[in-house]
């Protein structure tokens, strides 16, 4: 029954300290109350945790678009995340397509140029892909995690410490306003000293006073304490900064890794493949030997010229077996289709024989190959001792 009774006085005051604030809101709303305001320290260290809040959040979710643009893959992960569960494994988009190329590939024949140039792209893409997937998990491990327990961690006690000292206000407040009655009472009542029943409200009107005055000063000691803890949490935002600063730092070196991996398994890939520009050719024009990108491996690049946008190596050990009748073994650098019935398809690795013709193009050589026989690009052969 005591327990009861307990609950019941908690209850009561519980409502009537919801009532006070209230009234005391709705008054300052109305400008029929005067508001303690805050110090202009507290009041910037607000404004500071709230500016961090806002754009925390806004990097974050961009972030999280920016490492999973599709959607319903972002909720999906969401729901796991929230149940406490690991999310399946998905393939993601350049794994999926390298897994297309390296089938493509493979029904067309490795053995065929494209069909062994798009089994090479569909290696690259995979191996893109777990770049991909590697930044995705280092990003979401050392930038994403620190940003989120930030926002449901700090800020939320932040936020928490925040409306409880607007609660004290509220009740320093209705407190300083309820002793401004009681003293405008009892100077109303002191002046009216003619009837006994007057003499009983000054009594009245005094103790009424020596409480509120008793009311405010827990009140007003409350929210000093309050203001003290809530200073304190906030001025913790410039370790926070400090912290996210590092997080950042660990962003984009794990971008700069990513990055760095795809342009090196690019330049492979380029390495691999050369370059293969479209040879148009017609009754009235040579063609031009295509020129692949990797310059290491060239045989006898002492001179490079421009010519339409294109790179035209002059290899001069070439030249000097362009001058000789004799024949030479090459080792083919890189893949190569032939544009027309006049050129002679080869294949990276394989050694064919070389010789020159009168009148040819400075950029070709005859190749020859068992029974096949076919112009070849100079810039794409090693001469072979």
């Amino acid at each position: 029954m005591n327990i009861m009774d307990f609950n019941v006085k908690k209850l009561a005051a519980d409502a009537g300290t919801f009532l006070s604030r209230a009234v005391q809101f709705t008054e300052e709303k109305l400008g029929q109350a005067e508001k303690t305001e805050l110090d202009a320290h507290l009041e910037n260290l607000l404004s500071k945790a709230e500016c961090t809040k806002i754009w925390t959040e806004k990097i974050m979710k961009q972030t999280e678009v920016l490492l999973q643009p599709n959607p319903n893959a972002r909720i999906e992960e969401f729901v796991y995340e929230k149940l406490d569960r690991k999310a399946p494994s998905r393939i993601n988009n350049p794994e999926l397509l390298g897994q297309y190329m390296i089938d493509a590939g493979t029904e067309f024949g490795p053995g065929t140029a494209y069909g062994n140039a798009l089994i090479k792209c569909g290696e690259t893409q995979k191996r893109i892909g777990t770049a991909d997937r590697e930044l995705i998990q280092t990003s979401a491990l050392n930038f994403l995690t620190p940003l989120r327990n930030f926002i449901e961690g700090d800020y939320k006690t932040i936020a928490k410490e925040r409306k409880l000292l607007q609660n004290k206000r509220l009740d320093l407040d209705a407190a300083k306003t309820r002793l401004k009655k009681a003293k405008a009472a009892e100077t109303r009542a002191s002046q009216l000293n003619s009837a006994r029943l007057e003499g009983d409200n000054n009594m009245i009107w005094a103790e009424e006073v020596t409480k509120s005055e008793q009311e405010l000063r827990i009140t007003q000691s409350e929210f000093d304490r309050q203001a003290e803890i809530t200073r304190l949490l906030l001025e913790g935002i410039s370790s926070t900064h400090a912290h996210h600063l590092r997080c950042l730092n660990d962003f984009v070196e794990a971008q700069m890794t990513y990055y760095a991996q795809c342009y090196q398994y690019m330049l492979d890939l380029q390495k691999q493949l050369g370059s293969f520009p479209s040879n148009y050719c017609n009754n009235n024009q040579t063609s031009v030997a295509p020129v692949p990108s990797a310059s290491s491996n060239v045989i006898g690049s002492s001179a490079l010229t421009s010519t339409s946008g294109l790179v035209i190596a002059s290899p001069t050990n070439l030249i000097d077996l362009k001058e000789c009748s004799g024949s030479r073994k090459a080792r083919v650098l890189y893949d190569y289709d032939a544009a027309n019935s006049s050129e002679l398809s080869l294949l990276a690795d394989e050694v064919i024989t070389v010789f020159s013709v009168v009148g040819m193009d400075s950029d070709w050589l005859m190749g020859e190959r068992g029974n096949q026989k076919g112009r070849v690009p100079i810039t794409y052969l090693e001469l072979l001792n």
